[in-house]
């Protein structure tokens, strides 16, 4: 079906702060492509980077059923989005998806609101549910970046951009709030300093306390002051990392609002997080980051910014129980690694720091194990 006339587009994306950041591109792509409005429809928990994505024109919030929430499904409201949705009278809805997500629940949303086009990802035969169907090739085949699945996605129906870095706003003026902030827990801020970000939406993401103090005071013996960053559910964890670490830490739990956390961000020299939305945010604004990656996907490594990546194994009891998901464990995290060394984070942070110019690490397309064989 031809977009080329598409004015009013739903672009659905109903995971997580950093899953919508990704696909910022993406949507960017649609909305020069086209010259169309862009809404999206995500999840409370991405609600508030969306006034920092310009890309993006409207918003319906709403936590789906079929994915991660925290709160038991409210049956009478997925009616009410269908009925919101119909309201919007849009001329196509794009489902974006990592390849472990099966893009029909979210078809049939789409498909009882009455969008006349339809894209996404979808291993098996959509019919009428998916008017522009992409076989899903994804992980047995290669595997993506994020990002480039989401413009491959899209790049189907003619939508491009010269862009395809991601990207989020802040305001320059906020620093002088943020600066505030930190002068008054006491942080010098004409010293250098630097994020470091542990929690984790998952347990099975956690790098082990220990390493992070570890870490922190090897880099405030190099002359860092340590941010230890998060949200409010995560400021006992703060406050227990900057009490084992001391002297030259500092414990910003629930301190900022993301959008003084975005300015924050931008600020610093490095960030050092495991993978989360931080990682992404980081990226967004530009920063060079040091990520402590479980390896869960390898979709989502930083996109297009100087970074480390320094990997470590998922414990067994703690791996998914999707078959997808699985397969790349058995084909791809299938060596032993070891957990990174609080000296490894020093080693990434120094080099990212002390480089003139900081080489981009590129995500390279991950073959399957059978190409991989056939080609040798």
């Amino acid at each position: 079906m031809n977009w080329e006339g598409c004015k009013n587009i739903l672009c659905i994306r109903p995971d997580n702060m950093g899953d919508l950041i990704m696909s910022g591109p993406a949507i960017r792509a649609l909305k020069e492509t086209f010259n169309a409005k862009i809404t999206v429809l995500t999840s409370s928990m991405a609600r508030g980077v969306i006034s920092h994505m310009p890309e993006i024109d409207d918003a319906i919030i709403f936590d789906l059923p079929w994915v991660k929430i925290n709160e038991t499904p409210d049956t009478a409201g997925f009616y009410k989005v269908i009925d919101t949705i119909k309201q919007r009278d849009f001329d196509a809805a794009v489902i974006f998806t990592v390849y472990s997500q099966n893009p029909l629940p979210t078809a049939m949303l789409v498909y009882l609101a009455g969008i006349p086009r339809v894209l996404a990802y979808c291993r098996e035969n959509p019919y009428h549910l998916i008017t522009n169907w992409i076989p899903d090739k994804e992980p047995y085949d290669f595997i993506k970046h994020q990002v480039r699945r989401d413009l491959d996605l899209v790049a189907s129906v003619g939508a491009f951009t010269k862009n395809e870095h991601l990207y989020l706003s802040s305001d320059e003026n906020v620093w002088a709030q943020i600066t505030d902030k930190l002068t008054a827990l006491g942080v010098d801020t004409n010293k250098p300093w630097l994020i470091m970000h542990a929690g984790v939406s998952e347990r099975k993401r956690q790098y082990p306390a220990k390493y992070w103090v570890k870490a922190a005071k090897e880099l405030i013996a190099e002359g860092y002051q340590i941010l230890f960053t998060g949200s409010n559910a995560e400021k006992q964890l703060t406050d227990e990392l900057q009490l084992q670490t001391g002297a030259g830490s500092f414990a910003c739990g629930g301190l900022f609002s993301l959008y003084k956390f975005i300015g924050l961000v931008k600020k610093a020299p490095v960030v050092v997080s495991v993978n989360t939305g931080t990682v992404h945010i980081a990226t967004a604004v530009g920063t060079p980051v040091v990520v402590l990656y479980a390896q869960t996907n390898p979709q989502h490594t930083p996109w297009n910014v100087p970074n480390k990546v320094l990997p470590f194994a998922v414990p067994a009891p703690l791996r998914s129980k999707n078959e997808v998901i699985n397969h790349v464990n058995k084909t791809h995290y299938n060596s032993p690694v070891h957990i990174p060394q609080p000296e490894e984070i020093v080693s990434a942070v120094k080099s990212l720091v002390n480089q003139p110019v900081k080489p981009v690490q590129r995500f390279l397309e991950i073959p399957s194990e059978n190409q991989a064989t056939a080609a040798s």
